[in-house]
């Protein structure tokens, strides 16, 4: 996620709605917007407030408002430089970043060396950042995250790393770096739009624990006071911001609620401004009710369900196609989401090059007799007991058990829902295989681009692939597509890579989201975008 998350992002996506509290922040700022005032907006606690460990949708849409990416995107998913002044590379394998002017919230100069130094970190294994995964593709990697002794690869392994910073990078002076990949890569002046790719200040570096509870970004926004944990995050517009658009306010505050329908409630008693996921339970009503302050627009986000491969339960492709099979996707997007989003029978969404329809064929047609046949042939289920996994601040119970109903009814399991309360916590658990049983997912794309929906999430080691699935034939058509000359060249083999995931069925693809959001009286002009985040700088208030 450029910031979003699984959150892009994740970064996965939390869909959480967040806390309590009164107002709407009118609250002095000393970077004075052209509308005044401030407007107040829901987040998921963040899991991390460091950019290369940030990979969820809380914590990179508050990253949003304190830093600038080096690209954005315009209208046509297309790269424009941002924090940068130019990207180039003569062979698309050695990049040469030139930085525009730009000053840190403390008033000292951001340079060159703030990015290497940042990227640095992220990509060293023993610092498990959760966005280790995606300096993968630079040189140097490999010793700084060694294969250990039972030949497994990834950020947080117990082999000892033969270096400490990435070779492929280089400080050329104080406004220009070179990045040099393992292997060409067309399409990475994109990826540097992600979260991850935010430099940090030199001091960050000798104290991270500090510098995450009022990180220092380059952004329109800067810090007022600590991130107050489950409770709040606040910022104000900075004075001196100079690589975009200034903000039209004086200051945000993300607050962080447990439960979405108390956040839409305190947006209809005007006591909360932004609402960017509107709860499912209320989507029948919440037109009326919110009027014109009633928005949806397009949205990058894939819901899926994942199944722990590496679990014997589940290892079975045949058992994880029946489950598939068993679920009436339209039905419940009917029922329970009032149509607001849409079946998903791809495993990629439908805002990127590539996507085709229906490339997941029989395994996700509702067909509840074959579901049942195929299930016998693989032998069932032990115990004939399934669970779902979700996290309880994210809205997810009444879905789940609507798809729990279906699989009970059409496969005779007994399937349950399970709560973990917090999305970070699910997180934790489902990384450090501790949690027993499918899972909720969901992605928000990070770049747009069809690798970024296959290569985090399914790829060996992929920095999102929670579910332990491997296929050495798909890594290959990833890299290879990486290293194809054209965009046309290299879509073809990431097309080839996601036909082999409707073979193996690691996830269920389940719905495309759209945003649909809301938000009250005291604000106009809100947006959200692609990456499911609040366009902060265009908000004004009424």
């Amino acid at each position: 996620m450029r910031g979003s998350k699984m959150v892009g992002c994740a970064i996965v996506v939390a869909l959480a709605a967040t806390a309590c509290g009164g107002g709407s922040g009118d609250g002095d700022s000393e970077g004075k917007g052209k509308g005044g005032g401030g407007f107040s907006m829901n987040v998921a606690e963040p899991k991390r407030l460091i950019p290369q460990s940030t990979t969820e949708s809380g914590g990179s849409q508050v990253l949003s408002g304190l830093f600038t990416p080096l690209v954005d995107f315009d209208a046509k998913n297309e790269p424009v430089l941002a924090a940068a002044e130019s990207i180039e590379s003569p062979d698309n394998k050695v990049w040469t970043i030139k930085l525009k002017d730009a000053t840190w919230h403390d008033g000292k100069p951001v340079t060159a060396k703030d990015y290497v130094g940042a990227w640095n970190w992220g990509a060293y294994g023993p610092n498990a950042a959760d966005g280790n995964y995606f300096f993968g593709t630079i040189q140097g990697y490999d010793e700084m995250n060694p294969v250990d002794p039972d030949g497994e690869e990834g950020p947080k392994k117990a082999a000892e790393p033969k270096a400490k910073e990435l070779s492929g990078l280089k400080v050329i002076d104080d406004k220009t770096f070179e990045v040099t990949l393992k292997a060409p890569f067309a399409g990475y002046k994109s990826v540097l739009g992600y979260t991850v790719f935010y430099p940090m200040p030199e001091a960050a570096l000798s104290d991270l624990k500090t510098y995450e509870e009022a990180p220092i970004g380059q952004g329109p926004f800067q810090m007022d006071g600590k991130w107050n944990h489950d409770k709040f995050v606040k910022v104000k517009a900075f004075k001196d911001y100079k690589l975009g658009d200034k903000p039209k306010v004086d200051s945000v505050e993300f607050r962080i609620f447990q439960d979405q329908n108390t956040a839409y409630n305190d947006l209809l008693a005007n006591n909360l401004d932004i609402v960017d996921q509107i709860p499912t339970e209320v989507m029948g009503t919440a037109p009326s009710e919110l009027g014109d302050r009633f928005k949806t627009s397009q949205a990058s986000t894939f819901q899926f369900v994942a199944f722990p491969t590496y679990d014997k339960k589940y290892s079975d492709p045949r058992v994880r196609k029946a489950i598939s099979m068993a679920i009436d996707r339209d039905e419940i997007i009917k029922v329970v989401f009032q149509d607001s989003q849409s079946s998903a029978r791809s495993f990629v969404s439908p805002v990127v090059g590539g996507y085709r329809e229906d490339t997941c064929g029989e395994a996700c047609k509702f067909d509840p007799a074959a579901a049942k046949k195929l299930l016998a042939e693989a032998g069932g289920i032990d115990g004939n007991k399934i669970n779902i996994g979700h996290n309880a601040d994210g809205g997810h119970e009444q879905w789940i058990n609507a798809t729990c109903d279906q699989l009970k009814k059409n496969l005779g399991l007994d399937c349950v829902s399970q709560a973990v309360p917090k999305f970070a916590e699910l997180l934790t658990q489902v990384e450090n295989k501790k949690f027993s049983g499918m899972f909720r997912m969901g992605w928000i794309m990070d770049y747009p681009s069809m690798e970024n929906y296959l290569g985090p999430l399914y790829s060996t080691g992929g920095s999102s692939n929670y579910y332990g699935y491997s296929n050495k034939e798909f890594d290959k058509l990833l890299q290879d597509g990486r290293e194809a000359k054209t965009e046309e060249e290299a879509i073809v083999k990431w097309q080839a890579a996601e036909d082999i995931l409707a073979k193996d069925m690691p996830v269920i693809p389940l719905r495309f989201g759209k945003n649909v959001f809301g938000h009250s009286t005291n604000v106009k002009n809100v947006e959200m975008n692609l990456f499911n985040q609040v366009e902060l700088t265009k908000v004004e208030k009424s």
